[in-house]
């Protein structure tokens, strides 16, 4: 099979990801990271599965993806919830999918992070806009597995900023004392580890508006992807569970934006994306793709 096009690390295809996955040799993949169609109540132009089909639909992918894993390899997926169709209440199929992820397929879970996006827009509109009975839904669920209990990661890769409190606390120095918690605070909290460790709720919008893609698309009088992932998700996850030099897939590239950011990353990587305007399209972003340092530590932000 051919690609769509390539870069000097990766490559890009228009295909049946489920047809790909099956030619890639065992224990190839370092990160599996994508976001796949979700279960949403009203159909996608870019196609999405019934809430009641959804885990049976997915399982074949997740067979795939856990078998060309390397063994410390994970698999980050990003699934947003849904509500159940003419009442006000939230459909569990992405509870039913991990669970099945795990309990039929064999993956661990790691963790779980959320993404909160203040962008979103308030939805669904019956319930929050008119009714007035529920309230805006602006997290996704992100779930971090992986074949064994202890995949290769790194948190002291994604730490953030110490806040102007904890600047001034290591600056000061602290007593070793026990809080009303039950928590011993050592006088080793106060040092300086270059950052803190992030939690595990990940904020950014979803609002991509000027990129090199964006106006190329529209210039062309194309459609623009509907459900393009912001690129700080797979800055965030390829930082903490990846190096150098490894492969990132992503199974449901869409606009490739995963494919794009693990390109300034230095790592290599591999989009599959089934419907050709989408996958040709996608490789407008690396006329433009930022270039980072070479230990890829840089920002994309």
């Amino acid at each position: 099979m051919q690609p769509i096009y390539s870069t000097s690390l990766g490559e890009a295809y228009c295909a049946d990801s489920l047809d790909f996955m099956r030619s890639l040799p065992a224990g190839s993949i370092d990160l599996v990271l994508t976001s796949p169609p979700y279960a949403l109540h009203f159909k996608k132009e870019y196609g999405n599965a019934d809430q009641a089909e959804y885990v049976e639909w997915f399982l074949p992918f997740a067979e795939e993806i856990k078998r060309i894993l390397k063994l410390d390899g994970s698999f980050v997926l990003n699934v947003g919830g849904a509500w159940t169709p003419g009442a006000p209440l939230r459909s569990l199929y992405h509870y039913r999918l991990l669970l099945a992820l795990c309990d039929r397929i064999g993956f661990n879970l790691c963790q779980e992070f959320f993404w909160y996006n203040p962008a979103k827009m308030p939805a669904p509109a019956e319930w929050v806009n008119v009714r007035r009975i529920r309230v805006k839904d602006s997290v996704e669920y992100i779930f971090w597995l992986s074949p064994t209990p202890n995949p290769k990661a790194d948190n002291t890769q994604v730490l953030h900023e110490y806040s102007p409190d904890m600047k001034r606390l290591i600056k000061r120095g602290i007593k070793h004392t026990k809080r009303p918690s039950g928590h011993n605070i050592k006088g080793t909290f106060a040092a300086d580890k270059g950052g803190s460790i992030p939690p595990n709720l990940i904020e950014c919008g979803n609002n991509e508006s000027n990129s090199y893609y964006i106006k190329a698309s529209k210039r062309r009088g194309h459609k623009i992807h509907p459900a393009r992932f912001p690129a700080a998700l797979p800055q965030f996850f390829i930082k903490m569970l990846t190096t150098l030099g490894d492969t990132v897939l992503d199974p449901f590239a869409g606009s490739n934006t995963t494919g794009w950011v693990a390109e300034s990353m230095g790592r290599r990587w591999i989009a599959i994306e089934r419907d050709q305007q989408y996958a040709e399209d996608s490789g407008l972003r690396f006329h433009d793709a930022p270039v980072e340092s070479a230990n890829g530590q840089g920002t994309l932000f």
